[in-house]
């Protein structure tokens, strides 16, 4: 459940603080700005520190403190029950992860605070992070190299890996919701942040006024196998949109037989490219293999916008020899994930609550060694997760969830990593639902101007129903590049 990127920059105007949260006397807050990682914004907000017990069945141990913000309504008569937003990764920061993303919810802010709480071990909130060497990076890694980096991770995480599961994460928020004297909350998650908030649904559903579920994890999901077979349908899907499209097919004809043969020859030989540091912008040699083409190709998937570059710089590596744009990319990835992404945290999740639930007899190895990803991804999980500790997980954390609560599900057609089905199997449980597909698009419906005024009026009506949703069908995926100007000849 890959994190995504913010692409919004929010200009806001702290004007009023609601008297719901001013009656949590427990939680002092404080003005504070937010600021976007990458300096795509920054917002005013109202902050602060609320300790929990790290153990919830120690609560005289240890304590550890949630970082919390509170973008208030701009209406002075602003509604009862705020929206808060749940990040994805798992192991991204809320606060990181939106506050460039707060212009799509402009509307939403007219009239409800917006909440942002670092989940434990992210962000702000005892951050379980560990330094990634470049070989934890790599889909396949020697096992035993994985073993050794994760205890060596292990050591350095700044609590107890055990106590950082949604099943624990869920209590921390309620706690907040109360100490913000919220009475009923509405709830957007995205990505790893949607089983959080099912979660949460599930534990607190007198708390729940609706929710808003973004790239669908829907309960009974494991991650495992699925990471390479999802991946693998998304770019299928996105070389077949470039066969359908004369434009792109003339100028790409054949364009998984370039990519299959692009692999194969880093495979054989990787190329050592001289790039400049993503971080720095220091110049320093890069060896980009077969692995890292696979990074690449995987993230830029994940967006209609990125996958519209990807026939081109498949193309220019495999019949120019042009290497630069797939090798920069990648290492940007990689920079990004290092920076957004709590490793620590992110492992307690997966080996926790993914791969215990994945019969690894059961799964078909031959159709992971077809995906472009191999059994990789899955064997360097199973590697880490040989050694890491496992923590508590609800015993209904993977049922089904039935809910009377609203629900509003968006997906991508093309999402590699959280499909259509998820939030079809998720969409049976709620009474008051709409399921809707966007088409041609990836992870995260949020940056459609569609999906913003929809979420607006579902949050305003508290209800799916009579939901106008005709501008769904009116979305395009973005033209595909068919030289480094864009996509016109």
């Amino acid at each position: 459940m890959a994190r995504h990127h913010a692409l919004f920059v929010a200009a806001a105007l702290f004007l009023a603080w609601p008297a719901p949260a001013q009656e949590g006397n427990r939680l002092a807050l404080e003005p504070c700005r937010l600021e976007h990682p990458y300096g795509l914004g920054s917002v005013e907000a109202r902050c602060g520190r609320f300790p929990v017990p790290e153990d919830p069945e120690k609560p005289a141990g240890r304590r550890i403190e949630l970082a919390v913000a509170v973008i208030p309504a701009v209406s002075a008569q602003a509604t009862a029950d705020p929206l808060f937003l749940l990040a994805g990764g798992p192991g991204q920061g809320a606060q990181e992860a939106f506050v460039g993303t707060l212009g799509a919810f402009a509307g939403v802010r007219r009239q409800r605070d917006i909440v942002l709480v670092d989940q434990r071990g992210t962000g702000s909130s005892n951050k379980m992070q560990c330094d990634i060497p470049p070989e934890m990076m790599e889909i396949d890694p020697s096992p035993q190299r994985l073993r050794e980096l994760s205890e060596q991770c292990l050591e350095a995480l700044p609590g107890d890996p055990r106590l950082y599961t949604t099943s624990v994460a869920v209590r921390d928020l309620d706690a907040v919701r109360a100490a913000l004297g919220y009475e009923r909350i509405n709830l957007y998650g995205g990505s790893y942040g949607s089983r959080v908030a099912q979660h949460y649904l599930r534990r607190y559903p007198d708390r729940v006024r609706s929710v808003i579920l973004d790239g669908v994890v829907q309960p009974a999901l494991a991650l495992g196998p699925s990471v390479a077979l999802d991946a693998e349908a998304a770019l299928q899907g996105a070389f077949a949109r470039c066969e359908a499209s004369p434009p792109c097919a003339g100028r790409y004809p054949g364009l998984r037989a370039e990519f299959d043969a692009l692999r194969a020859k880093l495979d054989r030989e990787p190329v050592t490219l001289r790039l400049p540091d993503p971080s720095t912008a220091e110049p320093r040699d890069v060896v980009f293999t077969g692995d890292h083409l696979a990074l690449a190709a995987r993230m830029l998937v994940y967006s209609d916008s990125t996958a519209a570059l990807l026939p081109l710089f498949i193309h220019e590596a495999q019949a120019s020899g042009n290497f630069a744009p797939l090798a920069a990319q990648a290492e940007m990835i990689r920079g990004q994930l290092e920076e957004a992404l709590a490793v620590g945290m992110h492992n307690s999740v997966v080996c926790s609550e993914d791969l215990p639930f994945v019969d690894l007899d059961a799964v078909d190895r031959s159709a992971l060694e077809r995906s472009f990803l191999g059994q990789g991804m899955l064997d360097a999980l199973s590697a880490i997760c040989e050694v890491w500790p496992v923590g508590p997980v609800d015993d209904d954390l993977k049922q089904p969830l039935k809910s009377a609560v609203p629900a509003l599900l968006l997906s991508g057609e093309l999402d590699p990593v959280t499909p259509p089905a998820n939030a079809s199997a998720a969409a049976a449980g709620f009474a008051d639902h709409a399921n809707l597909v966007f088409r041609g698009q990836g992870h995260i419906q949020l940056g459609a101007r569609c999906a913003q005024t929809l979420i607006r009026q579902f949050l305003e009506a508290g209800t799916a129903a009579g939901l106008a949703t005709a501008c769904v069908d009116e979305v395009q995926p973005a033209p595909f590049f068919l030289n480094f100007n864009g996509g016109t000849p």
